[in-house]
C-alpha cells in the first residue's frame, strides 16, 4: 500500500505542477513510472491518470477554455491515432521508455526541434502530432503550449485550452491499448489512488495559479525532467 500512496502523491504533485504552469507534470510523472510498472503498462496507466488530471483542470477552469479550437484539433488527432496506432503494433514495448526519454530531452532543450515544430504548426498538425505521438511517448502536452501562446494572451486560457486538448489525446489512447490486450483491472487500486491524487492536484493548482510566480519553478522543472530522462535512457541502454 505504501507504493500506491507514493504514486498517488506523485500524481498529485504532477497535476499540481501542470495546473500552475501548464506543462511538465505529465512528463515528470511518466518519467518516474517505469520505476514502478512494466513498460507495457506505463502509457496506459499514465493515460488514465492524465485524463483525470486534465478533465478536472478543464472543469475547474471551464470558462477559460477556447472550445472553438477543438474541431480542427480533433480532425488532426484522428489521423494521428491511425498512423501512430499502427506504429505501436510494430515496436517492442521495452524501448518505450527510451522514446520517452529522448522526447523529453528534445522538447526541453533542443531549440531547433522546437523551431521545426513551430514553423509548420497549425491545429490540424498539432492534433496529429500531439495525439499520435502521445500513443508512443505518453506525454505530449508541451506541444500545444507554444501554439496556444502565439494565439492567446491570457495564461489561464492557454492552460485550460491545453488541458482540453490533452483530455482528448489521452482518451484516444484507451481503445488502442485495449486492442493490443492491455488490461488495467488488476491494477485498479493504484489507478484509483493516482486518479484521486490527480484531481486533488488540479484543484489546488487552479486555486494558486494566479498568485504564483513560476519563473524559478520552470527552471527547476527543466532540470528535474532532464535528470529523469537521462535515467530512463540509461536504464534501457545499460
Amino acid at each position: 500500500m505504501g507504493t500506491e500512496l507514493l504514486l498517488g502523491l506523485l500524481a498529485l504533485v504532477a497535476s499540481l505542477m501542470a495546473a500552475i504552469v501548464g506543462f511538465g507534470g505529465g512528463m515528470m510523472l511518466i518519467a518516474v513510472m517505469p520505476q514502478f510498472f512494466a513498460p507495457s503498462l506505463v502509457i496506459p496507466i499514465h493515460a488514465v491518470t492524465q485524463i483525470a488530471s486534465n478533465v478536472s483542470r478543464v472543469a475547474f477552469s471551464f470558462s477559460d477554455v477556447r472550445w472553438s479550437f477543438f474541431y480542427a484539433f480533433f480532425i488532426g488527432s484522428v489521423a494521428g491515432i491511425c498512423l501512430f496506432g499502427l506504429l505501436l503494433f510494430n515496436i517492442p514495448t521495452h524501448y518505450i521508455p527510451l522514446a520517452i526519454g529522448i522526447y523529453i530531452l528534445l522538447k526541453t532543450w533542443c531549440q531547433q526541434f522546437l523551431r521545426i515544430i513551430e514553423e509548420y504548426e497549425n491545429l490540424y498538425l498539432l492534433g496529429f502530432l500531439q495525439t499520435g505521438l502521445g500513443i508512443v511517448v505518453g506525454s505530449t502536452g508541451p506541444l500545444a503550449l507554444s501554439y496556444l501562446a502565439n494565439k492567446l494572451t491570457d495564461r489561464n486560457q492557454i492552460i485550460a485550452t491545453s488541458a482540453m486538448f490533452m483530455t482528448f489525446s489521452h482518451v484516444a489512447k484507451i481503445p488502442i491499448f485495449g486492442m493490443i490486450g492491455v488490461s488495467l483491472w488488476e491494477h485498479k487500486t493504484v489507478v484509483l489512488i493516482m486518479v484521486a491524487g490527480s484531481v486533488m492536484g488540479s484543484w489546488l493548482g487552479t486555486k494558486i495559479r494566479r498568485k504564483f510566480n513560476n519563473e524559478r519553478l520552470l527552471l527547476a522543472i527543466k532540470w528535474l525532467l532532464t535528470a529523469l530522462a537521462i535515467n530512463m535512457i540509461a536504464r534501457v541502454l545499460l
